[in-house]
């Protein structure tokens, strides 16, 4: 699995979720963005959070200073730190990596496997 998204689950309003994408080596090594984005049914997929290689993060105006983004470069990973949850961020997130193979001259975009979060009482 290049990308493993993972961390989903019901919370109630105003609670905190940690979700993870774990990323293979290769595909963390030559990431130059990954990116969060959730998905509820009729909607548009939504970019909530991104964070560059360098540590440069971004967030959409509906979850910031709620969430927040990190890179453990140690694990290969990206967490989304989820608080003071809403029922509108009620969705399935997805977690994305833009790579560019230097050696190659390739840019590729993997996907993850979605993880569902449910906000409810």
């Amino acid at each position: 699995v290049q990308l493993q998204a993972s961390g989903g689950g019901l919370v109630q309003p105003g609670g905190s979720l940690r979700l993870s994408c774990a990323a293979s080596a290769r595909i963390f090594s030559i990431a130059t963005m990954m990116v969060w984005y959730r998905q509820t049914p009729g909607k548009e997929r939504e970019l909530v959070a991104r964070i560059t290689a360098g540590g440069d993060t971004d967030y959409a105006d509906s979850v910031q200073g709620r969430f927040v983004i990190s890179r453990d470069n140690a694990k290969n990973t990206v967490n989304l730190q989820m608080n003071s949850l809403k029922p509108e961020d009620t969705a399935v997130y997805y977690c994305n990596a833009d790579t560019f193979d230097r050696t190659r001259g390739v840019a590729t975009r993997f996907w993850g496997q979605g993880t569902e979060v449910t906000v409810s009482s």
